[in-house]
């Protein structure tokens, strides 16, 4: 039986999308000012991010302490929330569509590695969140989720793969909870806590 190797570990095929100097002038620059606790200031965090490269719409939210790993590779669409301490580790594509609450401390991973090769091999995948999507405080996206539109990932709960529009899911691994059903907003309601 063949072991694992990890001097055999090989990304060079990988290219993170911009020259060393502009990723270092992030690393150094621009992540430490868009993670910052003391910068209030949501409209500087997109600032920054536009700057290095991220296509992001009108009325977006990004708070104190979110983490992205390259800006280049994320593209966020309008009215979107991004809490606390997330974190977008993108190595490659993050789509992030209109009206979507990415809540506290949330982990959006694209990479991860081949573990049924000896070199431990790197594998990148794109995450996509559609329109009215929700991923709930401290779950972890994995690489290739997608969540449909209005899909909602419960707080602390794994998701991989495909979560269809409007429902539910909650768990590790996450699994269908229910329909997710949008209230008429000129009605009345008792609010009700899923994924927070």
């Amino acid at each position: 039986m063949s072991r694992v190797s990890l001097r055999d570990y090989d990304n060079s095929w990988y290219y993170p999308g911009r020259s060393m100097i502009w990723q270092a002038a992030w690393l150094f620059f621009g992540a430490p000012l868009v993670r910052a606790s003391w910068i209030t200031s949501s409209a500087l965090r997109v600032s920054l991010l536009r700057a290095f490269g991220a296509k992001i719409g009108d009325r977006v939210v990004i708070k104190p302490g979110v983490a992205v790993k390259y800006p280049w590779h994320l593209e966020i669409a309008n009215d979107t929330w991004i809490g606390e301490n997330a974190w977008i580790d993108n190595l490659t594509t993050v789509r992030i569509g209109s009206n979507v609450c990415i809540s506290q401390g949330a982990y959006l991973c694209t990479g991860n590695h081949d573990w049924s090769d000896p070199g431990f091999g790197l594998k990148v995948v794109p995450i996509v969140l559609k329109d009215g999507a929700w991923a709930g405080a401290k779950c972890i996206l994995a690489p290739g989720t997608t969540l449909g539109e209005g899909a909602v990932v419960g707080a602390g709960s794994v998701a991989g793969g495909h979560v269809p529009d409007y429902e539910v899911y909650a768990g590790n691994p996450a699994t269908f909870v229910r329909k997710r059903i949008i209230h008429d907003a000129s009605v009345p309601h008792a609010p009700e806590a899923v994924a927070r």
